[in-house]
This record gives structure tokens, C-alpha cells and sequence, in this order.
């Protein structure tokens, strides 16, 4: 049975630890590799490197949403293709185990459950409330 008292803040801790989860791997992108070394990384995988900026700004414009609760089961949903471009491009030929060289995809594919939890459970306490006009 689900504790409609504990549920909201236990979705608050989710939507929190995958934000911040987002932020953490732009920033190393961004502050780290630098941009122009993500793309150089995401051209040495065969991608267009143009992909690396879109998917810096995806994972902040992401993760502040998730942070915030700003449509958060929508987004959580939609950071799904960041991660499973990261298994399918990164992390999948390494095997299962993230401490594999090159890491595995064990902690992107866990990463997504997180997120389609979030999706499944709902915005939690604290999320913004976007508001609708109503209508005459």
C-alpha cells in the first residue's frame, strides 16, 4: 500500500537526486571536457558534433525543470533518449558493470528507472504548479 502522507516527498528526493544527477554530467561536459572537447568526443564516436551542444542544453534545461517540479513527469520521460543515447553510443559495448573500462551501461540503464518511477509516482511535493488561464 502507498503512504499518500510519505509518497509526495518520496517523489520530491526522486525528482531532487535526478536534477541534480543532470546537472552534475552537464557540468562535466561544460566545466571539465569543455564544449568544444564534448563535441570533439561525440564527432570521435561518429555523431555530429553539434549533438554535444544540444545535449549539454538538454540535460541543464532538464535537470533544472526536474529540480524545480516544472512538468516534471513530462521531463522525466524526456531525459530517457539522453541516456539511452549514452548506452547505445558509450557504455553499451563496455558490458553491464559501470566500473568496466570505458563503464558499462548498469548506471545509465538504472538512471532511467529512476526516471520512469518519477514518471509512474507524479510530480511530488514542492513541484511548480505551471497555472492555466481560464477560460469565459
Amino acid at each position: 500500500m502507498t503512504d499518500s502522507r510519505t509518497a509526495p516527498y518520496a517523489a520530491l528526493l526522486l525528482r531532487l537526486s535526478l536534477g541534480i544527477l543532470f546537472l552534475a554530467h552537464a557540468g562535466l561536459k561544460i566545466f571539465v571536457f569543455t564544449p568544444a572537447g564534448t563535441a570533439g568526443f561525440f564527432a570521435s564516436l561518429g555523431l555530429p558534433g553539434w549533438l554535444a551542444y544540444v545535449t549539454m542544453a538538454w540535460e541543464v534545461i532538464g535537470a533544472v525543470a526536474l529540480i524545480l517540479g516544472v512538468f516534471p513527469r513530462l521531463v522525466a520521460i524526456v531525459m530517457i533518449p539522453v541516456l539511452l543515447g549514452a548506452i547505445f553510443t558509450v557504455h553499451g559495448h563496455a558490458g553491464f558493470f559501470f566500473n568496466n573500462p570505458n563503464g558499462g551501461w548498469e548506471f545509465p540503464a538504472f538512471w532511467i528507472i529512476g526516471l520512469i518511477a518519477l514518471a509512474l509516482i507524479g510530480d511530488g511535493a514542492y513541484a511548480v504548479k505551471p497555472t492555466t488561464s481560464a477560460r469565459a
